[in-house]
């Protein structure tokens, strides 16, 4: 099953709601790994070659610069030798060039523009394939305080009041859902209070 058809369906999705509808998170949230980990290699793919892009264009601009201070050396020179029709067309390369660059600019500050929009939305992706990796591990230990719940009940069959009383304590130390970001956040105030004691 896909999950995402776009990367901003990636960035705008609630991973709690995604998985409380599948019968088997465990297996969902491989799938949804699986999808963010392409989604970021293609997101690293696309501003490398928006970067590239940008550099392209620069080195572009740069080059016809070099070749405005030409066109106005030669120009000067033309006219210098007494050669007034002759500077005239070097002036005339000079803005063509000049308006060439003018374009370059435009194009300039559009391929910018997409490596900053690009750029964020990789380090949006990163930090949703992050909250997903700390769903999967809240999900394997769910899963392992199950499994270790299952066990109790099964050696503990024939005892139905020391069954109840395994199950209960199990349960009270399986994690409670909690979202993950905010119990990170949560940790880092408790540091930070503790730095100023």
């Amino acid at each position: 099953m896909t999950y995402f058809s776009r990367l901003s369906d990636i960035v705008t999705c609630n991973l709690n709601e995604l998985l409380d509808r599948e019968a088997d998170p465990h297996a969902a949230i491989l799938s949804i790994l699986r999808e963010m980990e392409a989604g970021v290699a293609g997101a690293n793919r696309s501003v490398a070659t928006a970067t590239s892009n940008q550099q392209r264009i620069q080195s572009e601009i740069d080059e016809h610069r070099r070749h405005i201070a030409h066109w106005q050396d030669k120009a000067r020179e033309e006219l210098s030798a007494g050669h007034e029709e002759a500077a005239r067309r070097a002036l005339m390369r000079k803005r063509e060039v000049e308006d060439l660059i003018a374009g370059l600019l435009q194009q300039h500050t559009a391929a910018v523009s997409t490596s900053e929009q690009l750029e964020t939305t990789r380090r949006a992706l990163e930090a949703r394939l992050a909250e997903a990796r700390r769903l999967q591990e809240q999900i394997l230990s769910q899963s392992n305080a199950s499994s270790a719940n299952d066990t109790v009940d099964n050696l503990l069959d024939d005892t139905q009041v020391l069954g109840t009383e395994a199950d209960d304590d199990v349960s009270a130390d399986a994690p409670t859902g909690r979202d993950p970001a905010i119990e990170d956040e949560l940790a880092a105030l408790r540091r930070e209070l503790e730095q100023k004691d």
